[in-house]
């Protein structure tokens, strides 16, 4: 089982139902949404590793909606293919221009369709990819599990989400604000310092071989995880 949460945007129930039920087969996680206000509204809440858009919905092409999400920094990330029946070279080229990472054509096989999915994944770093390695730790997305020198560690769900999404950004410094929208989901009301609470037991967890020092205060402006000293 991967794990990976994929989001269809589809208005077609039966099309959409029928990517859902052979996505689920082969181990992912599905959202599914009929127009680009829902898509929206499950992007901030569930956070995807990957949205399958169709180019015709009914509020906003499926096209202007993946330039939006490209233009977002809090969805930037995200890995799209756009599925259409409009098959003509132009049409490809306009859907990569704006912001996709592939393009499949209806109608296409689920096996077609899952194995673009693996590779757009593997290209864009998400869960994936493989195994997430920095200086002495380990984890492994798939597996769901974390490990020190093949020593594994036992982390809690929020701190495992939080662990996983600043390793898949090194180096890169998140507000607390940031980081309740991005792991806990921007529709979560918390405090935040719940963040250095869940930063507390997640650098407990890491203490052995000090690989707590990889999670990093940055002094006003929040935490980053780095391998280097900080």
């Amino acid at each position: 089982m991967t794990g990976t949460k994929i989001l269809i945007v589809e208005d077609e129930a039966p099309i959409r139902e029928m990517i859902a039920f052979h996505l689920a087969r082969a181990g992912y996680v599905t959202l599914e949404a009929a127009d680009c206000r829902s898509a929206r509204q499950l992007l901030a809440d569930e956070r995807p590793d990957l949205a399958l858009v169709d180019w015709m919905l009914p509020d906003m092409s499926g096209l202007e909606l993946t330039r939006m999400l490209k233009r977002d920094n809090e969805n930037e990330d995200l890995a799209v293919i756009m599925l259409t029946a409009r098959g003509d070279e132009h049409d490809k080229v306009s859907g990569l221009e704006g912001g996709a990472d592939d393009y499949v054509t209806k109608p296409f096989s689920p096996r077609e369709l899952i194995a673009r999915i693996q590779a757009v994944l593997r290209r864009t770093g998400s869960p994936d990819a493989g195994l997430l390695e920095a200086g002495v730790l380990q984890l492994d997305p798939a597996g769901h599990r974390v490990s020190i020198e093949q020593r594994e560690v036992q982390l809690g769900p929020t701190e495992y989400r939080l662990l996983k999404f600043l390793m898949m950004h090194p180096d890169r410094v998140y507000s607390r604000t940031q980081l309740l929208d991005r792991v806990w989901g921007a529709n979560v009301y918390v405090e935040e310092r719940t963040v250095d609470v869940h930063v507390r037991r997640l650098r407990k967890a890491l203490s052995r071989r000090e690989a707590d020092r990889y999670i990093q205060t940055v002094r006003g402006a929040g935490y980053r995880f780095s391998t280097r000293e900080g």
